[in-house]
């Protein structure tokens, strides 16, 4: 029974969004790739205060973000991960018209290391990131400042009566270096149910959120560059399994509270592929 749940498991991580990917061990050798298209926005903001405020000249912020992830298998327990996004947004208000802005973002990688697990179901992981900007300061896809970020992560998958279930828990601490640089605590949950006896569809409850501080307190009315501010948003996500190395992840999120920022919706379309034997090496199990 325990090796059916591991075999499922697997297939149940396949289906969660690539930044989480239910901490499952990637395998040695293994690539896993995920593309993926999200979209956002805006046209009212919660001032500090956390009330809800609409945007100065009837204004409306939106974002098409596309993004690139990839996670290598170095050994059992070591992964590298690494993720470039490429950025298009717009302000438009009744005043000053319409700018947009385009370009590569800030660039992340780092190693994930299995620190321990429950049965081989449940695994708790830690994972360190460096962050470089790709664009120049005229842009203000970021706020322009190298980084890093210390993760820790508890995920995996059991059985619920005749449903299999998959969670993830993390909670992530990022500091940008430079003057005036934020340093912000990131936070993500998830919850999700198999809806089929072949384990192809599934869907998952997910929470996440942002708490960023700086001594820099002023709004800005890009939500890239703003430095202090916080936020919470609650998804709704669907995710198809065609075979156990390639699955569809679609999602629907909605900002339900924050301080300093943007209300917004998002919407999210990613794939994820796993790769076997890249660059001619031969699995160790």
């Amino acid at each position: 029974m325990g090796n059916k749940i591991s075999v499922l498991t697997l297939v149940i991580c396949l289906l969660i969004s690539f930044k989480a990917y239910c901490g499952w061990p990637t395998r040695p050798h293994r690539l896993i790739v995920s593309p993926s298209i999200s979209y956002f926005r805006s046209t009212s903001d919660w001032d500090r205060n956390g009330n809800k405020v609409p945007r100065a000249n009837a204004g409306t912020f939106t974002s098409t973000s596309f993004y690139l992830y990839g996670e290598y298998g170095i050994s059992r327990r070591l992964a590298l991960t690494a993720s470039v996004p490429y950025i298009n947004y717009s302000l438009k208000d009744a005043v000053y018209g319409t700018s947009s802005v385009s370009g590569v973002g800030d660039m992340e990688a780092g190693l994930k290391y299995y620190l321990a697990n429950i049965g081989y179901k449940y695994y708790f992981t830690l994972q360190g990131t460096a962050i470089v900007p790709l664009y120049s300061a005229s842009q203000s896809l970021g706020y322009g400042q190298k980084g890093g970020e210390l993760r820790l992560g508890f995920s995996g998958a059991g059985k619920i009566g005749s449903k299999f279930y998959s969670l993830s828990l993390e909670n992530g601490l990022r500091q940008y270096l430079g003057s005036n640089g934020p340093i912000q605590d990131r936070f993500s949950a998830s919850f999700g149910l198999t809806l089929d006896r072949k384990f192809h569809d599934q869907i998952t409850l997910g929470a996440s959120g942002l708490i960023s501080a700086s001594s820099i307190k002023t709004y800005t009315q890009n939500i890239y560059t703003t430095r202090d501010f916080a936020y919470t948003q609650v998804s709704l996500s669907y995710g198809h399994s065609f075979n156990t190395k390639t699955a569809l992840f679609l999602s629907l999120g909605q900002f339900i509270v924050g301080q300093n920022t943007g209300i917004g919706t998002t919407a999210t379309a990613s794939m994820i592929f796993k790769l076997d034997n890249i660059f001619d090496k031969k699995l160790n199990y």
